[in-house]
């Protein structure tokens, strides 16, 4: 993946492999020692698959960064199994 500057993602909207609107990118977790990204927090949509990914007390989405296929106009993620 090439180099994206962390304030273009913000607002993008995330979708799935299979077509299915998450939501959109909120913010991005990082561990603070490696530097290293860990997830993507997204502000659900409606419609919002309710079992893609882990779930704060706030009720947004969290997706690993591994799962990230492509970010252009938006970011696309593979979707569960």
């Amino acid at each position: 993946m090439s180099e994206i500057f962390a304030r273009d993602l913000g607002g993008k909207r995330v979708v799935g492999t299979d077509g299915k609107i998450f939501g959109r990118l909120h913010t991005v977790t990082m561990d603070p020692e490696s530097g290293a990204l860990l997830d993507l927090v997204v502000e659900p949509g409606d419609g919002s698959p309710r079992t893609a990914s882990e779930r704060s007390d706030d009720d947004r989405l969290w997706v690993p960064v591994d799962r990230i296929e492509t970010v252009k106009d938006q970011i696309i993620v593979r979707s569960s199994r």
